[in-house]
């Protein structure tokens, strides 16, 4: 009977499997050893684990990008679109601000392969699928879990201070106007059927005679708070640059977030720009 339960008991342990993408489930907790991977628990601590083995948490797993955090010790984003901008977009943040966020520790870039099937391509592999990034941990609760759950003034608090570290990386200039963004808009709009505005539409676009640095993403997925309420950090830096000093306006009033998150940042915003221009076109490209 005793030989019979420890067969049962090793049956019912968790195989290793290998350190593959699709292996990988977001939300779930790993063990890693060298190439494979066994499943466990959140409460799993990384310091009672041997040298040879790491705990992994895998944060997301979308559009054939990965984020993954390694032990207690850094985040990892990797895979397909992965690219540089986003790393040196980072480091110009962190280097010329104070803004919180996290620090890039190392990065890679490559080509991408021709891989019969990518979803079976090791992680590690020495040529993996676009990038990787290697970051610090940004402390802090995702807003997501967080800004439905709380009062009016603690939301008011939160979206003044956005507004405000958006003003320091703004600080970060390059000099040029919007001209080639409000060209390409309209380019776009005529190429995909827009008839509507097609001659109103360049004259209802926002202008801006100089560009400013820009997150281009900022929504509660994308920002880390504490229990007191006191943004930690700005994540996902992909598609910062210098656009039109509106743009980050423009995208934090896009009408895809739920909730109330743009009334309560538009309230707060420090500046208004007129946006139907831009939503004009949006309605056809996106």
């Amino acid at each position: 009977m005793t030989l019979s339960r420890n067969n049962s008991h090793q049956m019912d342990e968790p195989s290793p499997l290998p350190y593959t993408i699709q292996n990988l489930h977001a939300g779930q907790h790993y063990i890693r050893d060298g190439t494979t991977i066994i499943p466990c628990q959140s409460t799993t601590d990384p310091l009672s684990l041997p040298p040879s083995q790491e705990v992994i948490k895998v944060l997301s797993k979308q559009m054939g990008r990965l984020l993954l955090q390694l032990d207690i010790a850094w985040v990892t984003k990797e895979g397909s679109g992965v690219l540089p901008t986003e790393a040196e977009a980072m480091r110009l943040v962190f280097n010329n601000t104070d803004v919180p966020g996290p620090e890039v520790l190392f990065a890679s870039f490559h080509r991408v392969n021709e891989i019969a099937d990518p979803q079976q391509c090791d992680i590690r592999d020495s040529n993996p699928p676009d990038g990787l990034i290697g970051m610090t941990i940004a402390p802090g609760i995702p807003m997501t879990d967080e800004w439905d759950t709380l009062d009016d003034d603690a939301k008011e608090s939160i979206c003044y201070q956005l507004w405000d570290l958006v003003a320091k990386f703004r600080t970060i200039a390059h000099p040029q106007n919007d001209t080639n963004v409000r060209t390409r808009i309209y380019e776009r709009y005529l190429h995909f059927g827009g008839l509507r505005y097609k001659n109103q539409l360049p004259r209802m676009l926002p202008r801006s005679e100089h560009s400013v640095f820009t997150h281009a993403d900022i929504a509660p997925r994308n920002v880390m708070v504490d229990e007191e309420n006191r943004v930690t950090g700005l994540l996902d830096w992909e598609w910062a640059g210098w656009y039109p000093d509106y743009w980050e306006y423009a995208q934090i009033m896009r009408p895809a977030f739920k909730g109330d998150w743009s009334e309560w940042m538009e309230r707060t915003a420090p500046q208004r720009w007129d946006l139907r221009g831009i939503g004009a076109a949006r309605k056809v490209l996106f």
